[in-house]
């Protein structure tokens, strides 16, 4: 078994199971949960094959099953499975437990804002850095969309992000290079910014964030339309 898979096992298990947890009852929302799941990891793997091909980031295959499909390692593919998964669950409970902890209207509009001209002007000055340019377009473009999001999802996942970073950097500082011989995936550092949180490259911060966000928000608009039929 890969260093790469247990790791996606170990995100995703305790989740997995919990899901039956009676007061969460995580799996009834699978019907909504999965398809936004598979549309969003689509959309990242394809971007995620091209740049593969084109050097942006690769594998290290020390530390691979071997089995690829479409250039891109297996574990590689279930990442875009497992890691929304584990992070949506998470937001769940947050806020099943604790729904009155969230941000105010307000405020939360103001955060969307700065991060909308950020991420903007991060794209605009960048470029010539593939992954800065495509990570920062992403961020872009999802907040955009949260604020035309009525359930206001932002309110709650700005707060459930920063809990979401935890298992997210000891799971990417691995991947990256953190407490072993060799990154698991490295990067060309000519298309980032060459910025490291720990072994992390700074938009892997907006990578995540955007991903878990373009979850949010299909399942948001999936849970709408269900309740009006």
């Amino acid at each position: 078994m890969s260093l790469y898979f247990i790791l996606l096992l170990a995100s995703s298990g305790v989740p997995l199971a919990l899901s039956f947890d009676k007061r969460l009852r995580f799996y009834k929302k699978w019907r909504i949960v999965l398809p936004a799941i598979i549309i969003v990891s689509v959309v990242y793997i394809l971007f995620d094959i091209v740049f593969t091909r084109h050097g942006i980031w690769g594998f290290n295959p020390r530390y691979l099953s071997g089995i690829t499909i479409f250039s891109l390692p297996l574990e590689e593919i279930l990442f875009f499975f497992a890691i929304p998964y584990a992070s949506l669950f998470l937001h769940v409970s947050f806020v099943e437990y604790f729904p009155k902890t969230r941000l105010n209207s307000n405020i939360t509009q103001f955060i969307t804002i700065v991060f909308i001209i950020l991420s903007l002007a991060l794209a605009f000055f960048n470029t010539e850095k593939v992954y800065t340019f495509y990570i920062s377009l992403k961020v872009f473009v999802v907040l955009l969309l949260s604020l035309f999001d009525k359930t206001r999802v932002t309110r709650s996942f700005f707060i459930t992000f920063l809990l979401i970073l935890v298992p997210f950097v000891i799971v990417n500082g691995i991947l990256t290079g953190t407490g072993i011989e060799q990154e698991v995936v490295w990067y060309n550092n000519s298309e980032n910014l060459g910025i490291r949180v720990f072994t992390i490259p700074v938009e892997d911060f907006g990578y995540a964030f955007s991903l878990i966000l373009f979850n949010l928000l299909l399942i948001e608009k999936f849970q709408n339309t269900f309740k009006k039929h």
